[in-house]
């Protein structure tokens, strides 16, 4: 683990993840989740984490690692369909990871996904983490219509509000 990576999660106050994610823009992704998963049958799920927990900091716990923790927290994997879907944005280290359980994962190429995250991460750098969010949830929305449009049964099988460590 570098110096530097350490004093970014040491010294970042916890309201500049407020300020990037305020209350607007969480149920502005909200609701894009909600509409998004009508035309689908995947489950989205929004995570943001301003900074790392100390004893995973300490361990060198990457980006990818944190997110495929959470994954499992939040049973993102526990969908009937297999076809959940972690956003995960992790602002101390300014980067974004998407997780795909497996029956995406077996369609979706990561590389899709990864052309996603890759365009948040420049959407926050411009400061623009709304539309970022925003524009990501439209892709994997388009994605996830593509390969797994919706039927007749649709259920909401995770909560659409994004969750903000």
């Amino acid at each position: 683990m570098g110096l530097r990576r350490l004093l970014r999660h040491l010294l970042m106050p916890h309201w500049w993840v407020i300020r990037a994610f305020d209350r607007a823009t969480l149920t502005a992704i909200a609701t894009a989740v909600a509409d998004s998963e009508r035309r689908h049958r995947g489950e989205l799920r929004f995570v943001v984490e301003g900074l790392l927990p100390v004893g995973d900091l300490l361990r060198g716990i990457t980006a990818r690692q944190r997110a495929s923790d959470l994954f499992a927290q939040l049973r993102v994997w526990d969908t009937e369909e297999n076809s959940g879907i972690l956003i995960y944005v992790q602002l101390a280290d300014r980067r974004v990871e998407i997780l795909a359980d497996r029956g995406i994962a077996a369609r979706v190429a990561q590389s899709d996904w990864d052309a996603i995250c890759r365009a948040m991460e420049r959407a926050f750098k411009a400061g623009d983490y709304r539309g970022g969010a925003l524009e990501a949830m439209r892709q994997a929305g388009e994605i996830l219509a593509r390969h797994f449009p919706a039927g007749e049964r649709n259920p909401n099988e995770l909560p659409d509000m994004p969750v903000v460590l």
